[in-house]
């Protein structure tokens, strides 16, 4: 690790480079005199712009984030971004991916194919990788500069080309706001031989929400007894809004558009009124301990309420219940007691109560001057506290007589950092949209190389580990704080939060709540939609109940996908202390959504799968059944040859049944499910897909076989291209999808099989799916033909028997990524190669549990869709259609 420019050994302090501590801060400008000018965007050209000269898509894709490589790019771009303020600094910052290795022929061919050209997308290249926040007090500033030198964020980062050539850039310019990029310029420029260019605040600000508001799908959310719901902001309607940003003061900001904005109003009584009085009159020593205190708080022993005027009655008559507060802290006059006869809980409540008030009914009276409805709170000083939200959510309603609604943003103290990232000249975040983005939630530092990203300890090769680290710090970050059931303490008639533990668990003080945002230009909406704006992936809500449920399943399962993740890293001890570790961090995920299911977004079952499997590269488990894969894919390609012959002597009516028979029935093997991995203790993999063949018996539990073959059956051919998406590897796609895919050849439709990008479970990827198909076509001439032509036979088939110079030409059978990690699949974020090929397709195929039943079940499609797919969990049967496990459906769709 290199020395930054003072001579000292850098440092990541422990309590950052986990992400688990909540830093003090109620940052903001005093209030000023508002402005009527409308001010617009200031992007810099200070910083080096991009050179595209020979940019190409530069990878496999197999981390989902395609890196566009700038072959003649200097290096010395700005990746990293401040917001310095008098409580906290800020920083956002980008991070590559690894390179990646060259394409290979296939993918080459695909491109060629499907059309996919580099550069087609926007006029310059967003690079793929990844956004993270993190924050420091200020206070602490020597921190964040170690924290910046370590990682060389000021020099694009230690991953850079520049960095590891030792090259030294001249001149580096990072672009900051808040009154410490004046008060701090001089130090960063000591430090680390850089400049801080100043960006207005208020620029940054505003450019900073309507950036996650137009890009981040569960960015915003209401909040009201203790309940939260986000809430989907229609780009088209976004403007006009109110946006309060609450710091130290207030700044109430009426926003017009993209750069369009003026300040309105705000107040000096903001989330420093409450941390200087607290301190005062408390014995707290930050801003989260006065949080904290505040969850035991009663304000009722400080506050005079109606029902203390009005002896326990409410005052009916303009709407005032006995528990609304008639004057904060009015009780004290009458009492005879001094400062420390009083409860610090009671203080901190009442102090909380009266600031979140006056701001939500200070805001409401400006949005009701603008005609506005939506009034938009960000700033620290929220940090998703529940109470402070309910507080401000109430004073908005009560006010507005519901016809305004108070809504908060889950990145809600980096919008300066953000808007401060975007004013960099071409890095293109203008435009992304929702489908671009990937959010993570990353568990401890980065793992590379076998090295420690985190605080000093002595030789990086020392075999303590970032992993021993996390465990032992795993109980700070999971403490959660659930909501008490509403009731009638203060003005707004609700119980105060309780907590269980001693730690405060506010949303955005907690590692578990703000993720890494993956920058993913490669992603697109699937064309074939029906609808996109109605689109919901997910065929069951997680509820409370939901949830609970399915947190017993994958907790069942933990064990056994532990010891299959450590067995594919070869049993060494490196991978079982990362086994361990990853066990604590999806457990610390599951406790967290079974306390709140909606701390991370709007979550569906997809999206807990998917969680668990980026949980599991996390912690550099990026293929945990691979060997499992290799077995079962050799077993089934065995006794492939014997099924075609059997299949080619029927009829064709016969064989359309049996083609569909063997996909449901090769569909049990899932290791995903605790009742098909029981199975296979009951004999071989041949021998179980036969008994699975002989119980395949219709009726189905949905049945539109009869539906599809008519169509199938017609004279004229119906389709000329189908999708289809296959599910797990062994007998499921060898057994089950290819034949059938081979129907589709043998009558002249083109074949795309879409598979996933990153393992899950499982699950057969893009990358092994080209090799099974050639193993395949070395006995079955329409599957080599097809191949031929679709690019995935090249020059590896040297093996096959025969020569097929005058066999006619193919129907080309080709392979996509559909840009997916999980058992599931959200066709709002699908690959560019998967939404190219759609572009012809007439039929889509969409087979197993997780994409046609979790997901999808009841999505629809601008083409025909078959949805097959075995039901491998009894509690799934009965809520969908009041089944049983090893139920089947066969769904056809034919477009209206």
């Amino acid at each position: 690790m290199a020395a930054n420019n003072s001579g000292s050994e850098p440092r990541i302090p422990e309590d950052v480079t986990l992400e688990d501590e909540a830093e003090a801060e109620a940052k903001g400008k005093a209030p000023a005199a508002s402005s009527s000018a409308t001010t617009t965007m200031n992007r810099s050209g200070s910083r080096p712009q991009l050179d595209l000269s020979g940019a190409a898509i530069h990878g496999t894709l197999e981390d989902r984030n395609p890196t566009i490589l700038l072959p003649n790019q200097s290096d010395d771009i700005s990746h990293l971004a401040l917001d310095i303020g008098g409580s906290l600094i800020k920083l956002v910052y980008f991070s590559r991916h690894a390179d990646q290795p060259t394409e290979d022929k296939r993918k080459l061919s695909t491109k060629r194919r499907l059309e996919i050209f580099t550069g087609a997308r926007r006029s310059y290249p967003v690079l793929g990788g990844r956004l993270h926040f993190v924050k420091f007090e200020t206070g602490k500033l020597n921190e964040c500069l170690d924290f910046i030198s370590s990682k060389q964020l000021h020099r694009g980062g230690v991953d850079s080309p520049s960095w590891r050539s030792g090259a030294q850039p001249d001149n580096i310019v990072i672009k900051a706001t808040g009154g410490g990029a004046f008060k701090y310029a001089d130090l960063f420029k000591e430090r680390l031989g850089v400049s801080l260019e100043k960006e207005d605040e208020m620029d940054c600000l505003v450019a900073g929400a309507n950036f996650l508001l137009k890009a981040i799908r569960h960015e915003a959310f209401t909040h009201m007894d203790g309940q939260k719901e986000y809430v989907q902001i229609d780009q088209n309607d976004l403007f006009p809004y109110l946006l309060v940003n609450v710091g130290s003061g207030v700044s109430i900001i009426k926003v017009d558009g993209h750069g369009k904005f003026q300040r309105v109003s705000g107040t000096n009584v903001g989330g420093g009124t409450y941390w200087g009085l607290g301190r005062l009159m408390t014995e707290c020593k930050s801003f989260d301990e006065l949080l904290e205190l505040s969850q035991r708080g009663d304000n009722s022993t400080i506050d005079m309420l109606v029902g203390d005027i009005y002896g326990g009655l409410d005052y009916s008559k303009i709407g005032l219940s006995a528990s609304t507060i008639a004057s904060s802290f009015g009780k004290t006059i009458s009492d005879n007691k001094e400062l420390s006869d009083y409860r610090p809980e009671d203080i901190s409540l009442s102090l909380l109560r009266m600031i979140s008030y006056n701001i939500g009914q200070i805001s409401y009276l400006n949005a009701l001057r603008y005609g506005l409805k939506r009034i938009f709170f960000g700033g620290f000083f929220i940090r998703g506290h529940a109470y402070t939200m309910d507080t401000i959510s109430f004073a908005v309603h009560f006010w507005s007589k519901g016809e305004a609604k108070a809504m908060f943003l889950r990145h809600e103290g980096f919008l300066g950092a953000l808007g401060a990232f975007m004013s960099y000249e071409k890095h293109g975040l203008d435009d992304l949209s929702a489908h671009h983005l990937v959010e993570r939630f990353p568990m401890g530092a980065p793992y590379v190389g076998g090295k420690i990203h985190g605080p000093p300890l002595g030789d990086l090769n020392e075999k303590i580990s970032w992993m021993e680290k996390f465990v032992q710090k795993g109980t700070q970050i999971t403490a959660p704080v659930p909501m008490g059931a509403p009731a009638t303490t203060g003005m707004g008639g609700f119980e105060r939060p309780t907590s269980k533990g001693d730690i405060l668990r506010s949303d955005a003080s907690a590692a578990l709540n703000v993720g890494v945002l993956h920058l993913v230009p490669s992603l697109d909406v699937f064309p074939l939609l029906e609808d996109p704006k109605t689109y919901e992936p997910n065929t069951i809500d997680l509820d409370h109940d939901e949830f609970k449920y399915w947190f017993t399943i994958l907790s069942d399962h933990l064990p056994d996908l532990v010891e299959k993740a450590v067995a594919s890293e070869g049993g060494t001890d490196d991978a079982k202390r990362r086994g361990d570790a990853f066990a604590h961090a999806f457990s610390a995920h599951l406790a967290r959504l079974t306390e709140e299911p909606a701390a991370y977004g709007k979550f569906g079952l997809a999206n807990l799968l998917e969680l668990r499997e980026e949980c599991l590269r996390e912690f550099q488990f990026f293929d945990a059944y691979v060997s499992i894969k290799q077995r079962e894919n050799e077993a089934s390609l065995a006794v492939l040859p014997d099924l075609l012959m059997e299949l080619d002597s029927m009829d064709e009516e016969d064989r359309l049944l049996a083609l569909i028979e063997g996909v449901l029935a090769a569909n049990i093997f899932d290791w995903g499910s605790k009742a098909c991995v029981d199975l296979y203790n009951q004999g071989t993999i041949i021998e179980i897909y036969r008994m699975s063949r002989k119980k395949m018996q219709r009726p189905w539990r949905i049945d539109d076989f009869d539906t599809f073959k008519s169509r199938m059956l017609k004279k004229d051919q119906p389709y000329k291209s189908a999708l289809i998406s296959v599910d797990n590897a062994g007998a499921d796609v060898v057994l089950g999808m290819l034949p059938l895919a081979r129907e589709f050849l043998r009558r002249g439709v083109e074949v795309v099989l879409v598979a996933n990008s990153l393992p899950a479970l499982n699950d057969i990827t893009a990358n092994e799916l080209p090799e099974i198909v050639a193993e395949a076509a070395k006995h079955c001439g329409i599957l080599r033909k097809a191949a031929e032509a679709g690019g995935l036979i090249v020059d590896a088939m040297a093996g096959i028997q025969g020569d097929t110079k005058d066999e006619p030409a193919s129907v080309p059978l080709m392979v996509v990524e559909n840009g997916c990690g999980s058992p599931c699949i959200d066709f709002r974020q699908v690959s560019s190669e998967l939404a190219a090929a759609a572009k012809d397709a007439d039929l889509l195929i969409l087979e197993g549990m997780g994409r046609s039943l979790h997901t999808n079940l009841n999505a629809r499609f601008k083409c025909d869709a078959l949805k097959l797919a075995m039901v491998k969990n009894q509690r799934l049967a009965e809520k969908l259609f009041n089944g049983n496990i090893y139920d089947c459906i066969c769904k056809f769709e034919p477009v209206s």
